[in-house]
């Protein structure tokens, strides 16, 4: 045998293990170096998810909000105060300037109706022969309420019938085909421009003629806008009947709408004479009648004018 081979065999042979790298251990509170991201599932992580409070929806639980907070602080309450003191005078404030341009609390008076007096005042404006007392009473220096006197003059009548006087007017419109919006507006338009030439008018008379009297703007627009409860009844009867019932209701309301503006009015604009019992006598009172034949006779004139283009 070889030495050589004997040599190999009798020594034996060393295996190499692979050589073992030490790692060191991380601390805790430290990341791995070899660690590509963070481990955001750990208790420690950024201080998420030590304590998570029920109902939020795994977020921590947070403090009170800045407006609870504000609130319950003395300083609010003061503020609070403040600005209930503030509301209060600036409410003050646009109640007085309203009533010095729109006399709310007069208006309330004009709308004091019930439905006796409604009947009582449409039988009044269509039969006003029959009627003897014209004077408005008084109860300590003020006019009762519309309600509880059938002469006292209100805005509800006038204003309902201007409504229904569009309504009736856009239905002779559509029975004639004739109907739009424009033209109906342009209705409208018309009756309130003539009502406000009227009271202007009326107004302007009085000045020159220098009349002491009780009659205000608001009264004026309530008689003037007694006429739309004749136009009314006269679009309706030509509706119904043709010319021949217009021109009868039509007559009698513009009849009826004189008589009761020249019994209504004269104890306003002839409150002098009227209540010294004095003949109209003098270049003065004879202007005052002229202007109260004017004014009634301005109504049945305007009534034909507004609605005859309605009946055909």
């Amino acid at each position: 045998m070889h030495p050589a081979g004997l040599a190999a065999a009798g020594t034996p042979r060393l295996r190499k293990w692979p050589s073992k790298r030490r790692v060191p251990m991380s601390q805790p509170g430290m990341a791995d170096p070899h660690q590509l991201f963070d481990d955001t599932s750990s208790a420690h992580s950024r201080g998420y998810g030590a304590q998570r409070a029920p109902g939020n929806l795994g977020y921590p639980a947070t403090s009170a909000s800045p407006q609870a907070a504000f609130l319950t602080n003395p300083v609010s309450d003061m503020a609070v105060a403040y600005g209930s003191s503030l509301a209060a005078q600036g409410k003050e404030l646009v109640d007085k300037n309203i009533d010095r341009f729109i006399p709310v609390s007069k208006l309330k008076y004009y709308f004091a109706v019930d439905t006796v007096y409604v009947g009582k005042k449409l039988g009044l404006l269509i039969f006003p022969y029959l009627h003897q007392d014209w004077e408005v009473q008084y109860q300590q220096d003020t006019p009762v309420a519309p309600r509880f006197d059938v002469n006292a003059p209100d805005l509800y009548i006038p204003a309902m019938a201007f409504i229904t006087y569009v309504l009736v007017a856009g239905l002779a419109l559509g029975t004639q085909d004739r109907f739009s919006p424009d033209l109906l507006g342009l209705q409208a338009s018309s009756a309130l421009a003539w009502l406000t030439v009227e009271v202007l008018a009326i107004l302007l008379s009085l000045y020159l003629v220098t009349v002491n009297t009780d009659l205000t703007t608001i009264d004026l627009v309530a008689f003037l806008g007694y006429k739309y409860v004749g136009m009314i009844g006269g679009v309706l009867m030509g509706l119904l009947f043709g010319k021949i019932g217009y021109y009868l209701v039509l007559g009698w309301c513009c009849m009826s709408i004189f008589v009761f503006m020249i019994r209504t009015l004269r104890l306003k604009i002839l409150s002098e004479a009227a209540a010294e019992g004095v003949p109209v006598r003098g270049a003065r009172n004879q202007l005052r009648m002229y202007l109260t034949m004017a004014v009634a006779a301005a109504q049945p004139l305007l009534m034909y004018w507004l609605t005859f283009h309605l009946v055909r």
